[in-house]
């Protein structure tokens, strides 16, 4: 029954950004409004993703990027305005920050590995476009940050290998304090 639910909640969004992107000639100016859009009108068209606990910015972020890649866009160039526009579209339907960000960036990461990404540059344009998002309504960015870089670093621990290493690096080199947060969990 679930799985049901997910299923058809990542092939609405994949069909969603799919058609709110094709034929455009700016995909990155256009796509963090389309994702953002796609994810308002599925959380106020129905509770019960909510309400059964379905971790629903994941799925957005995986059908998207999907729906993405079904046009032909880099999918590493569109991570960030797929994150924000996720992130952006669940806060302003009523949902948490921490939700969001952690949803968003760790199934970014996840999708990474699926698609053979480069999990570390992905896991840096998640965690940047899920603070960009944060910082449009309002919210807390140091704590997205944290939250972000978290998320990253545990979804990098599950796809395992090199993943953890990679992503560290990148976060260090690419995310401002992400090397103060790195080192504070290691304590």
């Amino acid at each position: 029954m679930v799985f049901s639910i997910i299923s058809s909640l990542v092939n609405g969004v994949k069909g969603g950004v799919s058609a709110g992107l094709k034929g455009t000639g700016d995909v990155g100016g256009t796509l963090v409004n389309v994702v953002k859009n796609v994810t308002v009108t599925t959380l106020k068209g129905t509770g019960e993703f909510v309400a059964k606990g379905i971790d629903v910015p994941a799925s957005i972020v995986k059908g998207s990027l999907a729906g993405v890649a079904d046009i032909g866009v880099s999918v590493v160039t569109a991570v960030k305005g797929v994150v924000n526009g996720t992130v952006e579209g669940f806060v302003e339907a009523g949902g948490s920050q921490d939700e969001a960000v952690r949803g968003a960036v760790g199934q970014s990461v996840h999708s990474a590995k699926e698609l053979g990404l480069d999990v570390g540059e992905v896991a840096v344009e998640a965690v940047k476009g899920s603070v960009e998002a944060v910082g449009k309504v309002g919210g807390d960015t140091v704590a997205a940050t944290k939250e972000g870089v978290v998320a990253a670093l545990d979804a990098a621990a599950e796809v395992g290998g090199e993943a953890i290493a990679s992503v560290k690096e990148a976060l260090t080199a690419g995310v401002n304090g992400a090397k103060e947060i790195i080192e504070a969990i290691k304590k």
